[in-house]
């Protein structure tokens, strides 16, 4: 067969990998195993782990790639140094990969394809235990980051995009790609993602005792910050009765002269007597907040000493905590798990980057500046989209996004918080780097995070209040049969594409339970009620709600 037998991206990549070091010129793995492996300092992000529950919403992104490029994709020795030392499994990966780049044979192709997922996430496996060396080479830290195996498999455009993305977390924003990931994990700094897997205790073991620990802090800093917010509500709620109760103390005290009795001054008017009825029940109203802010009090109190007792204890902790092997084999797992799911059952699931399966373009690509710049937009419009509720306080609570170098189009929420601290830990939603369309990859995973956390608040009372409630009795008034979370990410993706801009697409029912329960800002639906009267009609039914006792 000829290359003019083959599909012609495919002949194209072949015509050009073998003119600039492409498959008929991969070195053997002798040289492979034999090459220099260089060092880089380490680039740790710069992400904030702790919640801050004072953050209001994203900052803007003005910075979307570096100016100049990193050139490390021009190094001639890339491909050696990225598969260089990585045993037995990077060298399937070489021959499997050789083999797949230089067959013409489409079904012997379509074999090789399939040989190479296995073998590539073999090599992830071994390569993810090093993720947290200050040592690991540029070549190793872009496989695991992009999938990014062998440079000539790049256009020229994409190689400039990729030598310009920004690589350290410079936005404070919990957003990681998978090399950061396992790194984190490694570390002790991200706890293991949740698993069905049951973890064997070990006794005497050095890294068990730290993971414990860790879990005691993080189910202890979510106390912490929940009773500091409360505590900050109720010394606001506080100073506003206060302010009030000096106003109309100061109201009860002004007089007026007696005329031609001078200095005499008049009694209390009917309105300064109405004032010690409002006057006694801003008292009563201090009282009561007085109480509940000394029983907030001391649980702030009792928080901050438990949690510098597990920071001393983690401080006589070794400095570099390895997590077990065991351990970080279950992350590795359940990583990969994730990544086939962002690609589905009939998806695309090559894990190596090449330009046969990559199309997006520089701003749709799953970069992470390009991720917070899409989450802004969404909670921009809307806006309780990462609020999380406890004792009537909303909490913003933005989840950890790991993004995954895969052709998928689909993102997802896989805990909307840790087991251990459902008040105010952080979920997990993982988004495909290279999909169709990042934007709805990320509403998907939003609207999947949403739907989470609105049952989990609901409980077992889900199939009747709040969200899910209303969603889950529409669906049944529809007699529609099939997953209900399903149907309502692909509602969701509609109501943040469509209806935001007043393109009316859905049902005036499930219309009148998106716009009460994942409500559009302020200034988004005093726009949409001067397009059309159904939109005007709901912003009526809100004013409503807002005069009565049960809104």
């Amino acid at each position: 067969m000829t290359d003019m037998d083959l599909d012609p991206t495919i002949a194209a990549l072949l015509a050009e990998t073998q003119a600039d070091s492409g498959p008929s010129d991969l070195p053997s793995f002798k040289e492979i195993s034999e090459a220099p492996v260089k060092k880089i300092e380490d680039s740790e992000s710069s992400a904030v782990h702790k919640v801050d529950l004072s953050q209001t919403g994203f900052k803007e992104v003005t910075k979307f790639y570096e100016d100049e490029s990193n050139h490390y994709f021009d190094d001639p020795s890339y491909y050696k140094t990225a598969l260089g030392g990585e045993g037995e499994q990077a060298q399937r990966v070489h021959k499997i990969l050789s083999k797949y780049l230089t067959c013409q044979d489409p079904k012997d192709r379509t074999v090789y394809r399939q040989q190479i997922v296995t073998s590539w996430w073999e090599l992830i496996r071994v390569m993810c235990q090093k993720a947290a060396d200050k040592n690991l080479a540029h070549p190793k830290q872009m496989l695991l980051r992009f999938g990014v195996v062998l440079p000539s498999l790049f256009t020229p455009e994409q190689k400039q995009l990729f030598s310009t993305v920004i690589l350290k977390n410079t936005t404070g924003e919990p957003i990681y790609y998978m090399d950061e990931w396992f790194k984190e994990i490694a570390t002790g700094r991200l706890t293991l993602s949740a698993t069905d897997e049951a973890r064997t205790p070990r006794k005497n073991d050095p890294s068990a005792d730290a993971q414990r620990i860790q879990q005691l802090k993080n189910k202890n800093d979510g106390k912490l910050q929940n009773a500091e917010s409360l505590l900050n509500s109720k010394e606001s709620e506080r100073q506003m009765l206060e302010m009030e109760l000096k106003n109309r103390i100061d109201s009860l005290c002004e007089h007026a002269p007696m005329i031609s009795l001078e200095p005499h001054k008049q009694p209390y008017t009917e309105a300064q007597r109405h004032l010690f009825v409002e006057i006694q029940e801003k008292l009563r109203a201090l009282q009561k907040n007085d109480k509940e802010l000394a029983g907030y009090l001391k649980e702030f109190e009792e928080a901050r000493q438990i949690g510098s007792s597990l920071e001393d204890k983690m401080t006589a902790q070794p400095e570099a905590i390895e997590i077990s092997t065991g351990d970080i084999m279950i992350e590795y797992q359940t990583v990969r798990q994730m990544a086939k799911m962002t690609c589905g059952r009939q998806g695309n699931q090559f894990p190596i980057f090449t330009r046969e399966f990559f199309h997006c373009v520089p701003r749709l690509t799953g970069f992470r500046e390009n991720v917070l710049s899409i989450l802004k937009w969404v909670e921009d419009n809307d806006p309780e989209c990462f609020v999380r509720i406890h004792k009537n306080t909303k909490n913003r609570i933005v989840p950890y996004v790991l993004c995954l170098p895969t052709y998928g189009d689909f993102g997802f929420c896989w805990e909307p918080f840790d087991r251990y601290n459902r008040v105010t830990s952080r979920g997990r939603i993982v988004i495909p780097m290279y999909p169709r369309d990042l934007k709805i990859a990320i509403l998907m995973a939003v609207a999947d995070l949403r739907w989470q956390v609105a049952k989990e608040k609901a409980s077992y009372y889900w199939m009747e209040e709040g969200l899910t409630g209303q969603y889950y009795q529409w669906i049944e008034r529809q007699k529609l049969k099939g997953d209900l979370k399903s149907y309502f990410i692909a509602d969701y993706v509609l109501w943040m594409t469509k209806e935001v801009d007043g393109i009316q697409r859905m049902d005036k029912e499930l219309r009148a339970v998106f716009w009460r329960f994942v409500p559009f800002n302020q200034a988004k639906k005093d726009d949409l009620k001067m397009r059309s009267p159904v939109y005007a009609e709901l912003y009526q039914r809100d004013l409503n709600r807002a005069m009565s006792d049960g809104y």
